[in-house]
């Protein structure tokens, strides 16, 4: 079917008159959607202009506006268009387009020092991609096709697209067909026609109410008796029938207040709600899967594998964070102290440790089936489960930098009256020719990034986002290689094998070395389109 003429969603729920450029265009792009959006208990009418709720949308536009800026970082050649298009809907075509991502991520951490909300949807595009195509390869199904189709025209307007994996999961012991009440885990719940709809709920969904589009996916490995629960599909944030309940953050009721001192960060924030599907329509040339469970593991283990390696994101915040603990070691006269360097200096360790392992996930890509590259399984686990670790130890030592003043000074108000403020200017400050004010704000900043609002995003993010430590132990033990690292150790030691053991054990070592140390790149199909 045509994608204009079949896209019945696209067109009830507001197509955009122009392709969106700009971070501004971006911004007016999310007016008058008309979401069931409750925050703080209550419905808001026009989100883009709830003080909440805009630090967050600003921290996407920096998405748009760093592609128009740095088109060769953030954008690259389309295939499918021809044309140049934002890098966070691009499908990798080559090992580079991988790591351009990464330098990408890392760039917009440093400009936002806080989640930007792009990466999921991004890393959903591309495990699609190869998945998709390789269902119909198996089932003949025309899912890949329709899934060019509806990225060609996002490329062509320039949305931001989430995905939406994370069920509520209910009771963990059971598979999602066993649970006391269906809807705990997204299914189907009626067929027709022209389509299904689905009912259940989305967990910890970042940049939701700030997308255009949603991504319905699996949340894990499903059996057959599972067949209702996989379902992939693209629906229209503004579609009827979806209620979004805005997650709290610490400290962000700050960002409510009058002034921009005690909130860190001011212009950037995070932004996570829970969605609820009450019986939402997806039409069939939007559905990417349904029923097929045999590859609801396939699905769900290729898009961690890119979102996991997708957390050097963090080593851009990382950057801010160490150039808030600096300043304030300045500011506070002890910037030439060894022990301050030395804290500096491991933070610093910490931070290139988190992007050396996304990058080189990144540069060990391999090409699929559909052409599309999948970054290195056990690096991006590895980059992972470092981020789960390493952000908390940075912070650690940006509050021991910081002291004791950056969660006990007093608030802006005490410091804008009349009567205080002078006494606090006086008493606060610290080496001198600074400002008392810039002591102030650096303190806040770290605050923010190790307590407050963006805390989320820099700590509690790393711990769970793309999965939970367990989930990148996993994965590390499945892709260890012992049986090839014990056959090195047993020929260096003059371990005598049998015949087929040596013969099984050389292949083991030949295949290792095929994938891993193999120079140049296969040519993809989709073209390098960088």
């Amino acid at each position: 079917m045509d994608f204009h003429n079949g896209l019945v969603a696209r067109q009830e729920h507001g197509a955009l008159q122009r392709p969106i450029r700009s971070g501004a265009d971006y911004i007016e792009s999310l007016r008058g959607r008309n979401l069931r959006l409750y925050v703080l208990g209550e419905l808001v009418d026009e989100p883009v202009d709830h003080p909440l709720i805009r630090p967050s949308i600003n921290a996407v536009a920096e998405t748009y506006d760093l592609a128009l800026q740095h088109p060769e970082l953030a954008s690259a050649v389309s295939p499918y268009t021809g044309e140049r298009v934002n890098r966070f809907l691009h499908i990798a075509a080559s090992a580079e387009d991988l790591v351009r991502q990464n330098k990408m991520q890392r760039r917009l951490g440093q400009l936002t020092g806080t989640c930007f909300q792009r990466c999921v949807g991004m890393d959903a595009l591309n495990a699609l991609h190869s998945t998709t195509y390789e269902i119909d390869q198996r089932h003949g199904t025309p899912y890949h096709q329709r899934l060019l189709a509806f990225l060609t025209q996002a490329q062509r307007d320039n949305v931001v697209i989430g995905g939406a994996m994370t069920d509520v999961k209910g009771d963990r012991s059971l598979a999602p067909h066993q649970q006391a009440d269906p809807d705990l885990y997204v299914h189907v719940s009626r067929r027709t026609a022209e389509g299904v709809t689905i009912r259940g709920a989305k967990a910890h969904q970042t940049g939701c109410i700030n997308s255009h589009w949603l991504i319905v996916m699996p949340t894990m490995r499903l059996s057959a008796a599972d067949h209702d629960y996989a379902i992939v599909g693209a629906i229209p944030v503004s579609a009827s029938g979806i209620t979004y309940v805005y997650g709290r953050q610490s400290c962000d009721t700050r960002s409510m207040e009058p002034g921009t001192l005690d909130a860190g960060n001011a212009n950037y924030g995070g932004q996570e709600a829970l969605v609820i599907f009450d019986d939402v329509f997806i039409p069939n040339e939007l559905i990417f899967m349904d029923g097929e469970t045999e590859f609801a593991a396939m699905l769900v283990e290729r898009f961690t594998c890119y979102h996991r390696r997708s957390y050097v994101c963090k080593s851009g915040v990382g950057d801010v964070l160490i150039g808030a603990a600096a300043t304030a070691a300045d500011y506070n006269g002890v910037a030439n102290a060894s022990h301050i360097r030395d804290k500096l200096v491991e933070m610093t360790h910490l931070n290139e440790t988190i992007y050396a392992t996304g990058i080189a996930s990144s540069h060990q890509s391999i090409p699929l089936a559909s052409g599309a590259y999948l970054c290195d399984d056990m690096l991006g686990n590895v980059c992972k489960h470092h981020v789960t670790r390493f952000p908390y130890e940075i912070s650690r030592l940006a509050q021991d930098i910081a002291g004791g003043l950056m969660v006990t000074m007093p608030s802006e108000a005490d410091y804008r009256d009349e009567e205080l403020g002078p006494l606090l200017e006086k008493y606060l400050r610290g080496r001198a020719g600074v400002p008392t004010e810039h002591r102030l704000r650096i303190l806040r900043l770290v605050e923010n990034m190790t307590l407050g609002r963006n805390a989320v995003g820099y700590l509690t993010e790393s711990m769970h986002g793309a999965g939970s430590p367990q989930a990148q132990r996993i994965q590390i033990y499945r892709h260890m290689q012992l049986d090839f690292k014990q056959r090195l150790a047993q020929r260096l030691a003059g371990i005598d094998l049998s015949d087929d053991v040596r013969a099984e054990l050389d292949e083991l070592v030949e295949g290792y070395f095929a994938r891993v140390f193999a120079l140049g790149e296969s040519d993809s199909p989709i073209g390098r389109a960088s």
